[in-house]
């Protein structure tokens, strides 16, 4: 199932690797929505709000390892398109090493600081108890969050979207199944659904090593191949850690607004996580053609092929605007009432809230469009830093409104924070790859040359 992404049609190549991700995306989407929409209407609008509040400190501790793992899939993508095979063992094996000794020591720090953590955020009181008791749980998981993300991307940068996507169906249903047992059946209240998060990413995680074990012997790896290397892990983290950083700096940008919408009380927060989640389903195609633009942009690096990058920048930036303008239609006019999905009290006043949400986020999907597909890019093309430098504007922008917002205690401001962050970073990304794409073909126009010249 290994697709060579450097040759034939740009638009249908990146069209038909992105759709098995979107699935996918979807899909991991879905046991996300299914914790949500089964505490929301089991446990009530308070355990819904402890949810929503536990997600951006969960996207902030595990960006780390998560920027890791796509930093290495980059390099993996590289080699895979110099065709250089021991060069890719070498460096899997490297990865895996460094991103899981990244994860144990993640782990440990949350359980040392996670009360502080959560008192810097302004956790509602209402809502404590049961927001510590579903981090402690999911944060239990993390090494399981970590086999997936590691190993999904190794599939991934040798051209194989689909075996990801087939692990995550069957993920999704265990978690629904579980969500429902352990929360409704053994009364085990959020902490229910955080165990059906972790179990089930625990199973998609180990699926893909055993298919990777089992079924391509590309990627089988010798013993050797898991020797620390000075050379390898530099090559790493050149790329990989200023991903994690980047990954990082945008998590406290949403800890900036999470913090400003818990100063409006648990419904505004309520409000926000509904409306958050309705966004996801509707952006996950974004997410999707930006891991594609990853392994494509590195694929045509390893093989020397600017003009075919540049051709497919072109093509992401058309299907991504076409698809948000489309997308924003129904989601600013009846958006609001999937809200129902998710709440059985204070709906009337949830919902006006998330409709706000809503017309403002979706106003801005071209912006979006724009940091998934040349950030990703850039980073594929073997660029770490100058993509951690649009997430420093991406923190810029959300930051200042979310304080704006939590001082004026706005909603509306807090729902602008993260379209000032997508125009500003926008703006940014697109210098940078005009940047980028001129060093590369003086590049390789060099190399061209050389070579004929040794003709």
């Amino acid at each position: 199932m290994q697709k060579n992404l450097t040759e034939g049609s740009v638009t249908k190549t990146i069209l038909l690797f992105s759709l098995p991700m979107i699935a996918g995306n979807l899909l991991q989407q879905l046991y996300n929505i299914a914790d949500t929409l089964i505490v929301g209407r089991f446990l009530g609008s308070g355990a819904l709000a402890a949810v929503g509040a536990s997600y951006t400190l969960m996207t902030f501790l595990t960006s780390i390892f998560l920027g890791l793992c796509m930093g290495s899939g980059a390099v993996f993508s590289i080699r895979y398109g110099e065709k250089d095979q021991k060069q890719l063992e070498k460096s899997i094996g490297a990865s895996f090493l460094l991103i899981g000794i990244t994860a144990v020591i993640v782990n440990l720090a949350v359980f040392l600081f996670i009360d502080p953590i959560m008192g810097l955020l302004q956790v509602p009181q209402e809502i404590y108890g049961m927001m510590r008791d579903y981090l402690w749980v999911i944060f239990l998981g993390i090494l399981a969050t970590f086999l997936y993300n590691f190993f999904a991307s190794v599939l991934r940068a040798v051209g194989n979207s689909v075996v990801p996507l087939v692990f995550l169906a069957a993920c999704a249903i265990l978690n629904i199944v579980l969500d429902l047992v352990l929360i409704i059946i053994f009364h085990m209240g959020a902490a229910g659904a955080a165990y059906a998060t972790v179990i089930s990413q625990g199973v998609s995680g180990v699926g893909c090593l055993l298919y990777i074990w089992k079924k391509v012997p590309l990627l089988k790896l010798e013993k050797a191949d898991f020797r620390p290397e000075g050379y390898l892990a530099k090559m790493q983290l050149s790329v990989g850690l200023p991903m994690a950083l980047q990954y990082s700096i945008t998590a406290i940008g949403a800890m900036m607004v999470q913090s400003s919408l818990n100063l409006l009380g648990s419904l505004s927060v309520a409000a926000y996580t509904a409306a958050n989640k309705i966004e996801q389903i509707g952006t996950q195609a974004y997410v999707a053609l930006g891991t594609t633009m990853a392994t494509y942009c590195a694929q045509n690096m390893g093989a020397g092929q600017i003009k075919r990058i540049r051709q497919g920048f072109r093509s992401a930036t058309i299907m991504g605007s076409i698809y948000g303008v489309i997308l924003a239609i129904p989601m600013m006019t009846v958006g609001k009432y999937l809200v129902h999905f998710f709440v059985s009290e204070n709906a009337g006043q949830i919902m006006n809230q998330a409709d706000i949400y809503l017309k403002w986020t979706f106003l801005f999907m071209i912006p979006l469009t724009i940091v998934n597909v040349y950030r990703n890019g850039i980073q594929g093309m073997g660029y770490g830093v100058l993509p951690m430098m649009a997430g420093v504007a991406e923190l810029v922008g959300r930051g200042a409104v979310a304080m704006v917002a939590g001082w004026k205690r706005s909603f509306v401001g807090a729902c602008l924070a993260s379209p000032a962050a997508w125009i500003l970073a926008g703006g940014l990304l697109i210098l940078m790859y005009f940047k980028v794409v001129k060093e590369q073909e003086k590049v390789f126009g060099e190399s061209v040359q050389v070579k004929n010249e040794k003709i």
